[in-house]
C-alpha cells in the first residue's frame, strides 16, 4: 500500500507516519547496526542517515549522495515470507533510482572489515 506519502523536490516520497517509529529503531539499533554505524558509517565520506523512512518502509541506512540503501538483515530476512517481502520491498526502492545492498548480521558482527571494504568500493 502507497498511502500518506509525502513527496518534495528535495526529499524522495515518504510516509510521515513512519516518522516516530524511525526515531525508536535508531535508539534501539541492533549489536551489527550499532557496529557498523559507530565504527564506519557514522565517519564515511559521504553523509549517511540512519532508520531513513523511504516510500512506506524505513531502510537501515541511508546514502543519498550515492543513492545506496544499506540494509543489515536478521534471522525474520530469511524465511520465504521475509525473502518476498524484501524482494518486493528492494523493487520498489530500486524504482527511486536507489542501489540496495545487503549484509546479514552475521556479515557485519564476523567480517566488518569486508563488509567495510565492499562499502568502500561502491565509492
Amino acid at each position: 500500500m502507497r498511502k500518506n506519502l509525502i513527496r518534495t523536490k528535495w526529499h524522495l516520497p515518504y510516509n510521515p507516519d513512519l516518522v516516530p517509529r524511525a526515531k525508536e529503531l535508531r535508539k534501539n539499533m541492533t549489536p551489527a547496526e550499532k557496529l557498523l554505524w559507530n565504527n564506519y558509517l557514522r565517519y564515511f565520506k559521504f553523509r549517511v542517515l540512519r532508520q531513513r523512512p523511504i516510500d512506506n518502509f524505513i531502510v537501515d541506512f541511508y546514502c543519498a549522495q550515492l543513492k545506496l540503501v544499506i540494509e543489515v538483515d536478521g534471522v525474520g530476512h530469511f524465511t520465504e515470507e521475509g525473502k518476498e517481502y524484501d524482494l518486493a520491498r528492494t523493487k520498489i526502492l530500486e524504482s527511486y533510482g536507489l542501489t540496495v545492498i545487503r549484509f546479514t548480521n552475521n556479515e557485519v558482527l564476523q567480517n566488518f572489515t569486508g563488509v567495510c571494504q565492499q562499502l568502500e568500493n561502491l565509492t
